[in-house]
């Protein structure tokens, strides 16, 4: 909107404003300290930033969990930086409306009266207002801004608590990409509407009502008539708009979250892709995907066709009425020209705001779409957290009991049923039987992954539900199949559950398990960064990292969910080798797909048929010639065909 009252350029036209930071942690590169040069305005910026909580809070899955976003207890939460943006959007708005009043003057009595004076006057005010405005629009792009930066930057770190505090069983039915939307376009959103949307429908609407009040000071017929031709279609094609923005918009968040999930999906499994030559079907398939989210923005663009071109035409209808109706008051001299002249302006800006409504409420209807997207999100509720009442749970021996533990992922499809298991301190168990059987599920459960879905499993004779998950995990180890390595350095990862660990307690976990060859040979030893998941490792020493970061933890417990599945034959020794030091003492529970690891063991389960059908030792369960004895029978078979004897 210009100093005229719309349509002819201005300061702030419906432009958004993007605040954002970008900052690293934990990449493996020193801090070498604040420059000094540099550590006085650290210190006045570090002054000025709100509290942000304490790094060293403990974590706890009960707290701050749920409840919706409202945009207003968004906002109400900052109440100086919401003040300062109010305050800039009343006087950047009054100022613009300065220009068809001062031109009415000029007119009027500097040009009709021939009142060089009165002229020069209403130049230098007009010239004066515009400089103003300009001030007064950069102090609210300012404001408004630091508001939706400050807004969004605590809603991220909301939503990403909320995801750490989520159970598993979230990230098992929810696709990666659709949660990614949530942190991404979802806030992106929302913080366009609150850096520059609201300022803009502040401006607008305060427009709207200032103009309305001038337009009845210069003549109130004029003004009336006028309103009366030009509101009431005005307000049925919004009301029509509305309801069809509500729908469209909802769609293409829906559409937006699905192309995001098949994205993510593709770029996760890309080797898989390119080894099955997959990449012309998942073009195919991801053109479908992407098909439906331009439908989605096909159906707004059409509503939001009808509803700009709606509005500007009842718009200009009413700029003629008042044209006509206008001209001839100034013939029969009720009316000046100057007056006509600030009235067909003041009306102008009247309708302007109309056009920069319709695409603020296309903003607002995107950010409400995504509002819903976020709650959604915010009022799932973990399925395991921590009781009310939980304390934590005090240093344990070892000992682990299963009392009737039943438990389905579906209901009514049970995976383990009445399992009732001890095992001692110290105590190694493998746990064998076939793919599906519920080995895994057992492990799980241990760690409070997911809990029983009846029965009870016991820890020092300790209820898993009574005692807090970060002390039940403080002193549970676990080594998955798949070892996931994060970005940063070898030595970030090996203190990933303990980074307050010194350099000699770090070195004590390398030599334990083997790594010390790997780290002597890496360019910058325990500083050398890994590359993304840890490509730049092999699988073997992968699963080592994942055994230091284990023993280095100093768990009373050990979970390893088929730790040596998928190596080959010496990287299997050499990983065998470590969990001989990691078990030393431990209480642990071996998924074991080979029976190499199981024989390690000092009992082993077979687990089928919904339970434990066996237990014992290798020998014993040999020996009883049943179901374990059948799978050693056939796993012998198969060693003794890939290494014949006398080979």
């Amino acid at each position: 909107m210009s100093m005229f009252g719309g349509g002819f350029g201005g300061f702030n036209a419906g432009g958004h404003s993007s605040v954002g930071a970008a900052g690293k942690k934990g990449n493996g590169l020193p801090f070498s300290g604040i420059p000094t040069e540099l550590a006085e305005g650290v210190a006045k910026l570090e002054s000025r930033e709100p509290e942000h909580g304490d790094p060293d809070v403990s974590f706890d899955p009960v707290a701050d969990r749920g409840g919706r976003v409202a945009i207003v207890r968004l906002l109400a939460g900052r109440p100086r930086l919401l003040i300062a943006a109010a305050v800039a959007v009343v006087v950047e708005t009054l100022l613009l409306q300065v220009g068809p009043f001062l031109l009415q003057i000029g007119i009027d009595h500097g040009i009709t009266g021939r009142n060089m004076p009165i002229l020069i006057a209403a130049t230098v005010a007009f010239v004066a207002a515009v400089l103003l405005t300009g001030v007064a629009t950069a102090a609210r792009m300012r404001q408004s801004g630091k508001l939706a930066a400050s807004t969004t930057r605590d809603l991220r770190i909301r939503i990403f608590a909320h995801l750490q505090r989520m159970s598993l069983d979230y990230y098992t039915t929810e696709k990666a990409g659709v949660t990614m939307t949530r942190m991404t376009s979802d806030v992106e959103a929302l913080q366009s509407l609150i850096g520059d949307g609201f300022a803009q429908f502040g401006i607008q609407a305060l427009t709207m009502v200032v103009v309305t009040a001038v337009l009845f000071h210069y003549n109130a017929e004029l003004a009336i008539i006028t309103l009366l031709l030009v509101v009431p279609p005005l307000l049925l094609l919004s009301l029509w708009f509305r309801r069809a923005a509500d729908k469209g918009y909802e769609r293409q968040r829906d559409a937006i979250a699905t192309m995001f999930a098949d994205l993510s999906e593709s770029l996760n499994g890309v080797r898989v892709v390119t080894a099955h030559n997959r990449q012309d079907r998942n073009i195919v398939a991801h053109r479908e995907v992407v098909g439906a989210y331009r439908d989605a923005n096909d159906f707004t663009g059409r509503i939001n066709a009808i509803y700009g071109p709606g509005s500007s035409v009842v718009g200009l209808l009413g700029m003629a009425a008042l044209l006509f109706l206008g001209g001839r008051m100034v013939l029969r001299g009720s009316l000046t020209i100057g007056e006509l002249s600030a009235f067909v302006l003041y009306l102008n800006a009247f309708f302007a705001p109309v056009q920069q409504l319709v695409q603020l409420y296309t903003q607002y209807q995107q950010a409400r779409a995504a509002v819903g997207k976020i709650n959604t999100l915010l009022t799932t509720a973990p399925s395991v957290r921590s009781a009310p009442q939980a304390t934590p749970l005090p240093s344990v021996r070892g000992e682990l009991v299963f009392d009737d533990v039943t438990f389905e992922y579906l209901p009514g499809r049970p995976v383990l049923s009445h399992v009732n298991l001890r095992i001692e301190p110290g105590e190694t168990v493998a746990c064998v039987g076939p793919t599906g059987a519920g080995k895994s599920t057992l492990a799980k459960l241990v760690t409070r992954l997911y809990d029983p879905t009846g029965g009870r499993i016991l820890i020092d004779g300790h209820d898993l539900r009574d005692i807090t998950l970060e002390s039940l995990r403080a002193q549970i180890g676990v080594v998955p199949q798949e070892p996931f390595l994060f970005a940063g350095t070898l030595r970030d990862n090996i203190a990933f559950a303990r980074p307050d660990a010194t350099d000699a307690q770090v070195w004590a976990a390398v030599d334990a398990v083997g790594l010390r060859e790997l780290v002597e040979r890496s360019p910058d030893g325990l500083l050398t960064a890994l590359h993304e998941r840890g490509q730049s490792v092999s699988s073997g020493e992968r699963q080592l990292l994942a055994l230091a970061r284990a023993f280095l933890a100093e768990p009373r417990v050990v979970v390893l969910d088929e730790a040596t599945s998928s190596l080959d034959l010496r990287s299997e020794l050499r990983v065998e080798a470590a969990l001989d030091q990691l078990l030393e003492g431990r209480t642990a529970i071996l998924v074991a797909h080979r029976l190499s690891t199981a024989m390690r063991a000092d009992r082993i389960i077979v687990v089928d048929d919904l339970g434990i059908i066996e237990s014992g030792s290798h020998a014993a369960l040999v020996a009883a010639d049943g179901r374990y004895a059948e799978m050693y029978r056939t796993w012998s078979s198969g060693v003794s065909r890939v290494v014949p004897d006398g080979s």
